[in-house]
C-alpha cells in the first residue's frame, strides 16, 4: 500500500519495547484498519494525529508487541 501524501510504501516500523507500528496519513486509515481486521492483525490506533508545517495529518497504528512487523509488511505490500 502506497502513502498518499509521500507516495512511497507503508513501512512498518520497529517500536522496541512498544512493538512495532505503522504511522499512516489519516485519509488512509479506515483502508489500513479494513486490512488488519481482514487479517485478524491486533491494533489500536493513537487518539491523537499531528500535522507537521501544515502538511496532511498522520497517525499511529500500534500493533500488538506479539505481532509479526514482516507479516503485517507483506499484508500492506499487497494491498491496492
Amino acid at each position: 500500500m502506497i502513502d498518499a501524501t509521500t507516495h512511497k510504501p507503508l513501512t512498518v516500523l520497529a517500536g522496541g519495547e512498544a512493538g512495532p507500528y505503522i504511522m499512516v496519513p489519516v485519509q488512509q486509515l479506515d483502508a489500513i484498519r479494513r486490512l488488519l481486521d481482514a487479517h485478524d492483525v491486533r491494533y489500536w490506533v493513537d487518539e491523537q494525529a499531528i500535522s507537521i508545517n501544515g502538511k496532511p495529518y498522520v497517525t499511529v497504528i500500534n500493533l500488538a508487541r506479539q505481532t509479526d512487523g514482516s507479516a503485517v509488511q507483506r499484508l500492506l505490500d499487497g494491498a491496492a
